[in-house]
């Protein structure tokens, strides 16, 4: 089930919301809703693997707790980061593997094909950041396994993050109070994603769906163009996603941190990775990070562990040989950054840099291989004997540049010149909701990238 679905948002977002104002009168009754609806929520498109994660809370939790009492701790911290990572290799890289195998060895009986669970990546990672917080003693082990499982599977964070720390929402599960300004600003939140989602990055997704997918060989501007739609997909999919999540948790009075800060403003790489999915961001500094020694290591150590820190963030997002290559493009770009002066060298071209990298790095996590990306990119530059311009691109140009200027827009932060007048953003956020409910009612294109990591 996703948020931006009839489905949704006429009947499991009311009936929750009747159930949980109207019925349950106790906190207990409260959270035990939520746990329910959430399992329901996922297992509405996973009725198999909710199982799964059920089995996974209560291992990670039992583990934690027994870690807690144990003088043992390492042992058992070990033995449930051990099994979560398993979970991830099978169900997310065991068939890449496999396929790599059998392409080595020319041996097809190799190959295992095994469905990926939604959102896998988002709720294991919560799980280890629970158990790693356990262990470093950064909060304390939940007795109550039902509190750990509202944690993990909290429908709204649940498939595509952002990836909350349980001492972030500790008390919250225990005590929270809901109240009329959080709610009001959780339904703000929730269109203003909803339309970025709905208006913004349905649109630019099929364009660049139909220019990576089904136009052959474009012309130079075409290939920017479709390159340039899918970095403003990514980005309001991405973020339009959290901006819903972040205000349902407000909804029912739980306060997630933020996920973007405008990340296409962003004047350098390392300033992007400040901006851009700051919670898994903020993970690998956490949890990978800081423990093989961060920065307060000689200098060969220090490459070593922010070369493992971008190895992981490349496969953290999916099994190809892509993903790998855009998280080392990023590895190498920041040791330059850190290493020469080429950001104060550029001065007021910093910016440029950084979105030309950054739309580049994204032609490679969209191709479907890297001889793929490789040959988009050089058409982008006319190296594969494509025309600059074509009767296309001008199509495509005028019956489309209305949205795509509305996109460019959107990077920037708009909605703060809109908060200075209520009465204007209130007929702002009506008009949105209304044209993207009707969008979502007449079931139009509604894909969500980062269903699949």
């Amino acid at each position: 089930m996703v948020f931006s679905s009839g489905v949704f948002m006429i009947l499991f977002l009311p009936a929750l919301l009747i159930l949980y104002y109207v019925f349950a009168k106790s906190r207990a009754a409260k959270n035990i809703t939520l746990l329910i609806t959430s399992l329901l929520f996922y297992a509405w498109g996973e009725p198999v693997f909710v199982f799964i994660m059920i089995l996974s809370i209560f291992m990670n939790w039992y583990l934690s707790l027994k870690m807690s009492e144990s003088s043992h701790r390492k042992m058992f911290m070990i033995t449930a980061i051990s099994l979560d990572v398993l979970l991830l290799f099978v169900f997310k890289y065991a068939s890449f593997i496999s396929l790599n195998l059998a392409m080595l060895t020319g041996n097809d009986s190799l190959k295992v094909n095994i469905a990926l669970p939604i959102g896998i990546s988002f709720f294991t990672f919560q799980m280890m950041s629970y158990v790693f917080d356990v262990y470093y003693a950064k909060t304390k082990a939940q007795k109550n396994p039902f509190y750990v499982a509202l944690y993990i599977s909290f429908f709204p964070q649940l498939i595509a993050g952002p990836i909350v720390r349980y001492n972030q929402i500790e008390s919250e599960i225990e005590t929270r109070h809901e109240n009329f300004d959080d709610f009001s600003e959780g339904v703000r939140r929730f269109i203003y994603g909803l339309g970025k989602k709905v208006l913004l990055a349905n649109f630019m997704a099929q364009i660049a769906d139909n220019v990576f997918g089904y136009i052959i060989n474009p012309s130079v501007l075409m290939s920017w163009y479709g390159a340039l739609a899918y970095t403003l997909q990514i980005y309001f999919d991405f973020s339009g996603y959290s901006d819903m999540a972040i205000g349902l948790g407000l909804m029912f009075g739980f306060h997630f941190e933020e996920n973007f800060n405008y990340p296409y403003l962003a004047s350098s790489i390392s300033d992007f990775w400040h901006r851009w999915h700051i919670s898994l961001s903020r993970w690998f500094r956490d949890y990978v990070y800081i423990p093989l020694g961060g920065s307060r290591v000689k200098h060969s150590r220090w490459l070593w562990n922010i070369f493992i820190v971008w190895l992981l963030t490349g496969i953290w997002h999916g099994a190809n040989w892509t993903f790998i290559l855009w998280g080392l493009i990023y590895f190498v770009l920041l040791v330059i950054e850190r290493e020469t002066k080429i950001i104060e060298c550029m001065k007021g071209l910093s910016h440029m840099y950084t979105m030309l990298i950054v739309i580049l790095a994204w032609v490679i996590f969209r191709s479907e291989s890297v001889s793929a990306g490789m040959s988009y990119i050089a058409s982008m530059f006319g190296l594969r004997g494509n025309a600059f311009c074509d009767s296309g691109f001008i199509e495509y140009i005028h019956n489309t540049w209305l949205v795509a200027v509305f996109a460019i827009i959107g990077v920037f932060p708009v909605v703060n010149v809109l908060k200075r007048n209520a009465w204007i953003e209130s007929l702002w956020l009506i008009l949105v909701f209304v044209i993207s409910f009707a969008e979502v009612v007449s079931a139009s294109y509604n894909p969500f990238i980062y269903f699949n990591f």
